[in-house]
C-alpha cells in the first residue's frame, strides 16, 4: 500500500498495482475508512440491567459457589424459581467475566518433527524393535535392530523375549564400540516407546557422547529406514510365518543379516550394497560398473541412442523428514574416508553380529 502511495502518481495507480500483485480495488478500498458498525439493537426478550444483577446475585450465593448454572436452574425450579434460562445464565457470568474452565488441564508439549541428516556413515543411526511371532498365540520374540541411515549398514542386533532397556543399552553400547564411534559424531533416532525413552538407556547414550532423537507421538513415519528394513526382513520369502523357538529366531537373524549387509543390491544405493557403501568400497566397483557399460556401448552403440550409459548414481544424503527448502551440499561417496575394515570386512562383520547375538541370548537366559 504505502508502495502504491508514493510510486502510483508518478508512474499510474493501475500499472504500478498490477506490478506488485495487488489488485486495484483493494488498494482504493483500504483508502476509505471503515465504516463504524451500527450497534447491535437489543433483542426484546432480554433481561433489563436490574434483572441481571438479580440472576448474578443469585449465583453468587453461598450455595451455589461450585455448582453449574444447569444444576442452579434445576435447584430454582424445584424451588419453584425461573429467572432466566441455563444459557442467559452463562451469558451474564461471561459478561462478568466468571466464566472458565476450573479444572487443571493437561498441557500438551508441541513436539518437533524431527530433521536429520547423514552424508557419511556413522553420523545417524536409526533403531527399532519388531515383534517375531513365537510357536502359540500371544507369545512374540523381540528383534532388536540397529542400522546407519546413510549405508542401510545393520551395525547391530539381537533377538529377546522381551523389551529390555538394558538389552537396548548393551546393543548400542557394543555397536559403537565396534564402529569406533568418538564422542559428539553420532545420533541415534528411535520412536517412543518405552525402552527408547528410558532413563538407563539416555544415561548410556550421554556417557557414550551419542545425540538421541525420538519421533514425533503418534507419527508413524518419523522413523523410516527401520520400518523399511523391517519390511525386506519379513517380505523374504524364507521369513516363517512362526518361529519355534528363541534359537530359532537367532539362527533365522544370522542368515538374513549378512545377506542383507553384504549381498542384497539396494536401489537407494545405486544398486551397492550397504557393506560396500558403509565402507567406502563402492566407488571402485562404480568404476568396474561404468567400464563394463562403455565396452558394451563401444561394442553396440546404436543399442544406446541417448549416448555412453553410466551406472546408477552413489548416494550423497540421507534424510529423515528432509526440509522442503533444504539443499544439501552432500560430499560424495566416494571421497569419504573408510571408517571400518577394508579387507576381510565380511568376515569381520558376521562375528561382531554373533557377538551381538550372543550377548542377547545371555541376557535373555538370566532374565528368565
Amino acid at each position: 500500500m504505502e508502495t502504491v502511495r508514493e510510486i502510483g502518481p508518478r508512474l499510474g495507480i493501475a500499472p504500478t498495482c498490477s506490478a506488485l500483485g495487488l489488485p486495484r480495488a483493494t488498494y482504493y478500498r483500504r483508502l476509505r475508512p471503515p465504516k463504524p458498525r451500527a450497534p447491535r439493537p437489543l433483542p426484546k426478550q432480554a433481561l433489563s440491567p436490574v434483572e441481571r444483577q438479580v440472576v448474578l446475585a443469585k449465583l453468587h450465593e453461598d450455595r451455589f459457589i461450585d455448582v453449574a448454572p444447569t444444576e442452579i436452574y434445576a435447584q430454582l425450579l424445584d424451588e419453584g424459581q425461573h429467572l432466566c434460562s441455563i444459557r442467559t445464565m452463562y451469558r451474564v457470568l461471561a459478561a462478568n467475566e466468571e466464566v472458565r474452565e476450573r479444572r487443571r488441564q493437561r498441557l500438551h508439549v508441541p513436539y518437533a518433527k524431527p530433521e536429520l541428516l547423514a552424508t557419511t556413515p556413522n553420523q545417524v543411526w536409526s533403531w527399532d524393535i519388531t515383534k517375531l511371532l513365537g510357536p502359540e498365540k500371544w507369545m512374540y520374540f523381540y528383534l532388536y535392530v540397529l542400522l546407519d541411515i546413510f549405508s542401510r549398514y545393520v551395525v547391530g542386533w539381537l533377538v529377546a523375549e522381551k523389551e529390555s532397556a538394558a538389552l537396548a543399552k548393551r546393543l548400542i553400547a557394543e555397536s559403537c564400540a565396534r564402529q569406533n564411534i568418538e564422542p559428539g559424531q553420532l545420533i541415534i533416532h528411535a520412536d517412543r516407546g518405552s525402552a527408547m525413552r528410558s532413563k538407563t538407556l539416555a544415561q548410556t547414550m550421554a556417557g557414550l557422547g551419542v545425540t538421541k532423537s525420538h519421533s514425533r507421538p503418534h507419527v508413524s513415519d518419523d522413523n523410516p529406514f527401520s520400518e523399511a528394513q523391517f519390511k525386506t526382513l519379513k517380505y523374504r520369502p524364507d521369513f516363517p510365518p512362526r518361529f519355534d523357538s528363541l534359537r530359532h529366531s537367532e539362527m533365522h537373524g544370522q542368515d538374513f543379516f549378512p545377506w542383507y549387509n553384504e549381498e542384497h543390491h539396494h536401489v537407494a544405493l545405486g544398486l551397492m550394497t550397504p557393506h560396500d557403501i558403509h565402507y567406502g568400497l563402492a566407488k571402485e566397483k562404480w568404476n568396474r560398473r561404468a567400464q563394463a557399460l562403455a565396452a558394451k556401448y563401444a561394442a553396440h552403440p546404436e543399442r544406446f541412442p541417448n549416448g555412453v550409459p553410466t551406472p546408477p548414481p552413489l548416494p550423497t544424503a540421507a534424510w529423515i523428514n528432509k526440509p522442503v527448502s533444504a539443499t544439501a551440499s552432500a560430499e560424495p561417496a566416494d571421497q569419504r574416508a573408510p571408517s571400518g575394515p577394508q579387507a576381510g570386512g565380511a568376515v569381520d562383520h558376521v562375528v561382531a553380529l554373533n557377538a551381538v547375538d550372543e550377548a542377547a541370548t545371555t541376557t535373555t537366559t538370566l532374565a528368565q
